[in-house]
């Protein structure tokens, strides 16, 4: 299922993207509730994933030989709320289909 480098991406990409959500949610409780721990845990976990979504990328940027735009965009999309769900649906999903599985 995670055999090729595209798949792993896809799988880091969809939980950085939950972790972005959930630093939403702990920030609540942090500021509101004057509950720190939830948001350091959420945010370690949060910078690690973004470390490897990035590290992950240049990996399947180069694997698949993306074009800077098609990775800018997918930069981009870690940066943004939900922009990792959509860059699933919208650009690594489509890749997989044109490459295949045979990487």
């Amino acid at each position: 299922m995670f055999n090729t480098p595209l798949s792993r991406f896809r799988l880091i990409a969809f939980l950085e993207g939950c972790s972005f959500l959930l630093i939403g949610l702990t920030m609540i409780l942090k500021y509101k509730y004057a509950m720190p721990g939830p948001n350091y845990v959420v945010g370690m976990a949060h910078g690690l994933l973004f470390i490897l979504y990035i590290a992950l990328l240049l990996h399947v940027a180069y694997v698949y030989k993306w074009s800077y735009w098609k990775v800018g965009l997918s930069f981009l999309a870690s940066l943004i709320p939900f922009g990792t769900f959509y860059a699933d649906k919208k650009l690594f999903k489509n890749e997989e289909r044109e490459v295949g599985r045979d990487i």
